[in-house]
């Protein structure tokens, strides 16, 4: 079965929304990552900072708890928890591009587990602590003294989504086609060999 879709799960500070990109350029297709979230955040009719703590949080929100109390005549879909909602919104979203799009990639949303019956290509991307945090500091703009704390939090909140709404363990590299140390390898490398191993292994399927 071809796998046309890459999808990728990262840890923070591995670079993996990079990668991703760079692997869409080099493959010429569309780039997923964000752009999912917005469309989320549109449905709702709402700001995308509203949803982006939800998407990757325990599924309980405070807010949306209080939206719900002040508006008993919601019905039962719209009574879910927020990360609930936005989970299903965004699992719709993913799979409608899978349907009008013959190849992306698309990094984060549990997408490896949405397509799965598309037969995506997926990927997992870690690095080692010492250059998460240089990452973090001069890439992403984290104060050095709250890198770690940083790294760790949002660690925490795509396992525990990812986790919740697929069964799955985020961490379990043995559920991804190819896992690769970004630390190591550095982005352009780790982007050369997605891009080599998704056709090789494509090619060996016709």
């Amino acid at each position: 079965m071809n796998k046309r879709i890459i999808t990728i799960e990262r840890q923070y500070g591995s670079g993996g929304s990079n990668i991703g990109k760079l692997v869409a350029e080099k493959l010429g297709v569309n780039y997923y990552h964000r752009a999912v979230l917005e469309k989320t955040a549109e449905k709702f009719g709402l700001a995308p900072e509203h949803l982006e703590s939800a998407e990757e949080n325990v599924p309980t929100s405070f807010l949306y708890s209080l939206m719900i109390s002040a508006n008993p005549t919601r019905s039962a879909a719209d009574s879910l928890p927020l990360s609930d909602r936005v989970f299903l919104a965004e699992s719709e979203i993913i799979r409608n591009l899978a349907a009008g799009e013959h190849s992306f990639v698309l990094v984060g949303r549990c997408g490896n587990y949405i397509l799965e019956e598309c037969g995506c290509f997926s990927v997992y991307i870690y690095s080692n602590k010492e250059d998460r945090l240089k990452r973090a500091v001069e890439e992403y703009g984290i104060e050095p003294k709250k890198a770690e704390s940083t790294i760790k939090k949002f660690d925490k909140r795509r396992e525990t989504f990812y986790n919740v709404n697929t069964g799955k363990l985020w961490q379990d590299k043995e559920q991804y086609s190819l896992c690769l140390n970004s630390g190591e390898l550095g982005d352009e490398l780790c982007a050369d060999i997605i891009v080599k191993a998704f056709q090789e292994y494509n090619s060996g399927q016709k």
